[in-house]
C-alpha cells in the first residue's frame, strides 16, 4: 500500500462506530446517554479546571478501554490554530488575577486562563460526544431512548415518536454528509469559464451556491423517499424502537464509576481546591 500523501487532511468520522467488541462497546446505549447528560450538567454548573481534568482523564481511560485508534481523530486545520492564537492574544489583553511581574510590568493572566479553560471545556465535550458515537451502534439509540423515556408516557408525551425521530436523524446524517461531499466534488469538476470582473465572479459564486443548495435538497428528498420505502418494507417505524433494551450488570458498574468520578471532582471543586468562578 502506498503511503498517504503528505498534508492530506483526515475528515471527521462521527455517528459511525469503530469496529470492536470491548466492554465499552457492549455497554447499553442508555448508559452512555445518561453519562453524557450527567457530565454535561456537572460541567455546566461547575466548569472549573478540576471537573474538566477529571472528565478528560475519564475520556482517555474509556478510549483506551474501547481501543479507539488514533486514525479516527480528524486533522486540525491550520486556520483553526491561527484563530486560537488570535483568540488567546485578545483574551490576554483583558488581564485580571492572577498577576505576574515581568520586570517592572505587572501582567494579568485571568483573561488568558479563562480562554484556555473554555477551550479545554470545548475539547472535552467534543471528545465525549465523539467517544459515544465511536462506541455506540446507531440502531441501539432509539430503543434506549424509548426505555429511558417510558415514565414520560404517563404524561402523554410521545416518547416513541421522539425515539424514532432521533434514530432516523442519526441514520441519515452520515449518509447525507457523504452525498454532499460527492456533490461538492462533482461540482468542482465542472468546467467553469473564468470571470473577468469582480461583479461577474460574485454572480458566479452566487449561482454556484444556488445550484449546490438545489442539488442538496433534491438528494435529501430522494434519500428520504428511499429510507421511507425501506422502513415500510421492514414493518414500519414502530420496529425501530421496539427492540428490547435495558441495562445490565456492567452498566450499573459503569454508573458507579461515573458517579465516583463526578462526585470526587465536585467535592474537590467545592471544598479543597479554590476556584476562580463565582458560584451560581
Amino acid at each position: 500500500m502506498s503511503a498517504p500523501a503528505q498534508g492530506q487532511r483526515k475528515p471527521v468520522v462521527l455517528l459511525r462506530p469503530v469496529p470492536g467488541d470491548t466492554v465499552i462497546h457492549r455497554l447499553w446505549a442508555g448508559t452512555k446517554l445518561l453519562g453524557v447528560a450527567g457530565i454535561g450538567v456537572l460541567l455546566t454548573f461547575y466548569p472549573g479546571w478540576v471537573p474538566i481534568g477529571f472528565v478528560a482523564v475519564l475520556i482517555l481511560v474509556t478510549a483506551r478501554l474501547a481501543r479507539i485508534p488514533r486514525g479516527v481523530l480528524p486533522s486540525i486545520p491550520f486556520f483553526l490554530w491561527i484563530l486560537l492564537l488570535i483568540g488567546g492574544a485578545l483574551a490576554a489583553l483583558a488581564g485580571g488575577s492572577p498577576f505576574v511581574d515581568i520586570g517592572s510590568v505587572q501582567v494579568g493572566l485571568g483573561g488568558l486562563l479563562n480562554f484556555l479553560r473554555i477551550t479545554a471545556l470545548s475539547v472535552v465535550l467534543l471528545g465525549l460526544g465523539a467517544l459515544v458515537s465511536w462506541t455506540t451502534n446507531v440502531a441501539d439509540v432509539a430503543p434506549a431512548v424509548a426505555t429511558l423515556g417510558r415514565p414520560l408516557r404517563l404524561l402523554r408525551i410521545p416518547v416513541h415518536d421522539w425515539a424514532v425521530t432521533i434514530a432516523l436523524a442519526l441514520r441519515a446524517f452520515p449518509m447525507l454528509i457523504d452525498e454532499f461531499r460527492t456533490l461538492y466534488a462533482a461540482h468542482r469538476l465542472r468546467p467553469v469559464e473564468p470571470a473577468e470582473t469582480f461583479r461577474a465572479r460574485r454572480k458566479q459564486r452566487v449561482a454556484n451556491l444556488i445550484d449546490l443548495l438545489a442539488a442538496a435538497v433534491t438528494v435529501a428528498l430522494r434519500r428520504g423517499d428511499e429510507m421511507g420505502d425501506a422502513i415500510t418494507a421492514r414493518g414500519g417505524a414502530g420496529q425501530i424502537s421496539a427492540a428490547p433494551s435495558r441495562p445490565r450488570r456492567r452498566d450499573w458498574i459503569a454508573f458507579a464509576v461515573l458517579v465516583l468520578v463526578c462526585g470526587s471532582a465536585l467535592a474537590l471543586e467545592l471544598t479543597i481546591l479554590p476556584t476562580s468562578l463565582p458560584r451560581r
